[in-house]
């Protein structure tokens, strides 16, 4: 699943990236979680002929999707991720693979491993090569019985790869920049049609390090909260050097115990 991540890019780096004309200035944002403010990137109106600018949009989202037809938020469940593999049959989530697919711009994600039944040990999961990774998110517009509207949204899920399976079974679904418009093709591109895109991400794209229980506190919201942690006596002997071999004493001192 992806309960939490983050967006650290500066909005020249995200525009670039996501393919936009532009984005408004937004602060580095190192723990984002459910019912924040999100950013996701959609198809907007068409290009004029000859124009150079951008098809894309982007604006801010609730994370947390609201389908349309709930009558009772308060007794509707936070729909903060999809699974990829069943979207397109669930009520909550059919209109919006069909008419409102669109794009979260990441710098990467926190995922937490289950060490034992009451331990879990966090982690901060990123593009090995760094920059800004898109997620596949569905969007949806819900109004309220008094009339209000409310942009609401979720992020995609998979099965988790090698890099990410012994974390957690679940991963973020990652879309590629040569993929973009297909995905965000709402009136060309039928569900059926970039199926295929939601799959594992290839091996070797992430890397996954350790971090403190800092980002479990949604106040926790500065760079410290991804510095690497050391989780074990078998973690700290790997970033040590290592000791040179001590000679074995000669004569009678080779059979005394030593302290050392």
């Amino acid at each position: 699943m992806c309960g939490r991540f983050a967006l650290t890019a500066t909005p020249d780096q995200t525009s670039t990236f996501m393919g936009l004309d532009d984005v408004e200035a937004f602060p580095e944002r190192y723990n984002i979680a459910p019912t924040q403010p999100i950013m996701m990137v959609l198809s907007g109106a068409p290009k004029a002929p000859g124009s150079n600018r951008s098809d894309r949009t982007s604006m801010l989202v609730r994370w947390g999707l609201i389908p349309a037809w709930v009558k009772d938020t308060r007794q509707f469940p936070l729909l903060i991720n999809a699974r990829s593999e069943s979207a397109v049959e669930k009520a909550s989530f059919r209109t919006a693979m069909r008419h409102r697919r669109t794009l979260v711009p990441a710098s990467g994600f926190y995922e937490w491993r289950q060490m034992g039944s009451r331990t879990r040990q966090a982690y901060w999961v990123r593009p090995k090569d760094g920059g800004i990774v898109a997620f596949a998110g569905l969007m949806e517009t819900y109004a309220d019985p008094g009339g209000s509207e409310m942009d609401t949204g979720a992020i995609m899920t998979t099965t988790a790869n090698a890099d990410i399976a012994h974390i957690h079974d679940r991963m973020p679904v990652v879309i590629h920049p040569g993929d973009f418009s297909r995905w965000l093709d709402c009136r060309g591109q039928e569900p059926r049609a970039v199926a295929e895109l939601l799959r594992p991400v290839e091996e070797g794209f992430f890397e996954a390090i350790p971090v403190s229980d800092l980002v479990n506190k949604v106040a926790n919201t500065g760079p410290e909260i991804q510095e690497r942690f050391v989780t074990s006596v078998q973690d700290a002997t790997e970033q040590r050097p290592a000791k040179p071999a001590r000679r074995k004493p000669d004569g009678d001192d080779a059979d005394q115990m030593s302290l050392f």
